[in-house]
């Protein structure tokens, strides 16, 4: 059976129309004729005709608009049914964060921690049921200062009790709770001033580099001696691989590091394993091994006793009596595939330059795609590198090491007093040290080592906590130093105010305080005001700033923005623990890897397959064998959970936009309801990596 607007003879052009759903069937429409161009100077019937021609065409065009808004309902039906069965199942399995807890002490500081937040959750809750039984009750006005006169101007005789209580609610809340809140916010916002101008200057400082095409240049007469060939010119170096228990990405950081191009007998790399599982320690050999076989000059080291984490292991590596033959050390994390060409990109810049100490290079992550938790430290890291680090390399010589992918002169780390195992952040601890004795740092933004980004939210969690904790605990041990050390008055002050106080600590207390405690009580204290601009306008300038070394990221500005602030939770618990030197702050966790390995990787691997490959040799079954076990085990102990201190802090910005409808406050209701949403999906573990 034809269906009636199919009916009628085709004297135009036929277009098939493919739709998406395959319930649907497939019709001819046609395009407009000439007669269709000609509608005056076609007689009556020929021009009735055509009007029920456009009429049937107009009809089915509306049919294609009902049938896309099906398509898109259908498609939003299943992702909130699908989002509900994850939030159920997640819910059903009852794993939370609290797990992690393995001292009393870690224990006693997050769940204090924790329970602050939750008496906030109860008194908004609490305050909320109050002020919309007072709504109903007549008492709604838009500005605070309206319903301070109705207060003034009502007589003493009340109509009940809950208009006394709620007057005299108003009463203290006006002479007593917003004076200090107002106060608190405002020593806020100066503070989100002075951190937002400092963020500027660094994007100007970042402009005029690229402007006037500022990079440190090895002297020609450096490169010009790696190019002649000749062994007397390369320098003796030393690579320290340290690594631990990462059995994901081994083979490709000791496969990178082994085909650097540099004269064998010039260099020594040191794989540093602290593995406490025998069989990575096993496979770890192996691999070693087989590279011994190649010839690469090699060597694999293992401690007994594990003390002082990554810093233990590379004091205890440049222990080696070997070592004084050497006059470079480059540092590379497991998860870290150097080029070829790294140490002739950086060696040469140490040539009749003996106060560098440091040449410190860019991150590239092979995996900064992979979902949107990656995506957005993509944004953050490429800030750090391509504006922090490059400015302060550029106009002061002085940035903290990243731990990885640098090149040391030898001297500096001895002069600086070596590696020390104090605190969890051991190559701030080390920079901070060297740059006291003298030692100027370089930063190359255009040499790139790739990496992994932490792809759960888990990972990415414990990561953070270790840096932002590391950093209190070694302001409070080198305040002394730096105020003693032998350096100008201009370093001491960008030391110890930007560095540190700005930069590590204002940063994580403001953005905590200001936009998950002070502004969501504000809604329930209307007396004390946030401007707009706090709210909205300056932080969308500064997540702009942010993404501009990323500029492929933009189309996530927004969900950066609410992230960085969902994350303010963890940086502040971080920065208090390091500070007060709380339990939390010594836990080191080695971030979890997956061996990704980018396109051009496999292309090199697949290129230099035949050169690396033993003959004859016959497969390891106890490797493989080994590797689908830990796999198996993986798998089963792997799993997502719920993050209480986060999902107490959504309900509580939630429970606030609610309270902000009552007073018709716009533009604090979006953030709030966005910045709460933002919470609830972190808290139930739904960005990053999702295990099935």
């Amino acid at each position: 059976m034809v269906p009636w607007w199919a009916k009628g003879s085709h004297k135009g052009t036929s277009v098939v129309v493919k739709m998406e759903n395959p319930n649907w069937s497939m019709v001819e429409l046609e395009a407009p004729s000439e007669e269709d161009f000609l509608i005056g100077s076609t007689p009556t019937g020929s021009r009735e005709k055509l009007r029920g021609k456009n009429a049937k065409q107009l009809t089915w065009v509306l049919l294609l608009k009902v049938h896309r808004a099906a398509g898109c309902l259908t498609s939003i039906t299943s992702t909130f049914l699908s989002f509900g069965s994850t939030v159920r199942r997640r819910v059903a399995s009852g794993r939370t964060d609290d797990n992690d807890i393995e001292t009393d002490e870690n224990k006693a500081v997050k769940t204090g921690f924790y329970n602050c937040i939750k008496v906030f959750l109860w008194l908004s809750l609490l305050l909320f049921c109050f002020e919309v039984a007072a709504y109903f009750k007549g008492w709604h006005f838009g500005a605070p200062n309206l319903q301070l006169q109705y207060i003034l101007s009502v007589p003493l005789g009340f109509k009940d009790l809950f208009d006394w209580l709620y007057t005299h609610w108003v009463l203290i809340r006006v002479g007593y709770l917003a004076p200090p809140l107002q106060f608190l916010a405002n020593v806020c916002i100066v503070l989100f001033l002075i951190q937002s101008m400092d963020r500027l200057i660094l994007c100007l400082g970042c402009f005029w580099i690229r402007l006037k095409k500022i990079k440190p240049i090895p002297k020609h007469e450096a490169v010009a001696d790696l190019e002649s060939g000749e062994d007397s010119f390369f320098p003796m170096v030393l690579i320290q691989i340290p690594m631990c228990n990462e059995k994901e990405v081994y083979q490709q950081s000791i496969a990178a590091v082994c085909s650097l191009d540099w004269p064998k007998s010039r260099i020594l790399i040191q794989v540093l394993d602290d593995s406490d599982d025998p069989m990575t320690q096993l496979l770890i050999k192996q691999e070693v091994h087989k590279w011994q076989q190649e010839g690469a000059h090699i060597v694999y080291r293992h401690r007994v006793l594990r003390d002082g984490y990554k810093a233990g292991n590379l004091k205890s590596a440049m222990s080696c009596s070997y070592v004084k033959d050497y006059e470079f050390v480059a540092i590379f994390d497991a998860d870290f595939q150097p080029s070829p060409d790294f140490l002739k990109r950086t060696v040469p810049h140490f040539k009749d330059n003996e106060d560098l100490g440091l040449v410190q290079t860019r991150w590239s992550f092979v995996n900064k795609d992979e979902n949107l938790l990656t995506r957005l430290q993509n944004i953050n890291l490429s800030f750090h590198f391509e504006v922090e680090q490059q400015v302060n390399g550029v106009f002061i010589n002085f940035f903290g090491f990243n731990g990885t992918a640098g090149v040391w002169r030898i001297k500096a780390l001895e002069e600086s007093g070596g590696w020390l195992e104090r605190t969890t952040v051991e190559d701030m601890d080390i920079a901070v040290r060297a740059h006291l004795c003298g030692w100027k740092f370089i930063f190359l933004n255009d040499v790139e080592c790739q990496c992994e980004l932490p792809e759960s939210y888990e990972a990415y969690r414990k990561q953070q906590h270790r840096w932002h904790s590391g950093p209190m605990q070694l302001f409070r041990l080198c305040l002394p130093d730096i105020i003693r050390a032998k350096i100008s008055v201009w370093k001491k002050f960008s030391m110890i105010f930007l560095f540190f106080l700005l930069r590590k600590l204002i940063l994580p207390f403001y953005s905590f305080t200001l936009f998950c405690i002070i502004l969501p009580m504000t809604m329930f204290v209307p007396e004390a005001e946030l401007p707009a601009w706090v709210v909205c306008y300056i932080p969308a300038i500064m997540s702009f700033l942010n993404i501009l070394p990323a500029p492929k990221s933009f189309p996530f500005i927004v969900p950066y923005l609410l992230f960085e602030n969902t994350m303010s939770v963890t940086k502040f618990n971080a920065m208090v623990s390091g500070l007060f030197q709380l339990g939390s702050s010594y836990e080191w966790v080695v971030t979890k890897k997956f061996g990704r390995s980018s396109e051009g990787d496999l292309v090199s691997l697949v290129e230099k397959g035949p050169k690396h490959q033993r003959v004859g040799s016959e497969p390891n079954l106890d490797k493989i064998q080994a590797d689908l076990k830990q796999e198996q085990k993986t798998r089963k102990t792997k799993h997502n959970r719920i993050y209480t201190k986060e999902l107490a802090l959504a309900f509580l910005l939630l429970t606030a936009s609610a309270r902000s409808l009552l007073s018709v406050q716009g533009i604090h209701f979006y953030f709030l309801l966005f910045q709460g949403i933002s919470f609830l999906l972190v808290g139930l573990d739904l960005i990053g990596e999702q295990v099935p």
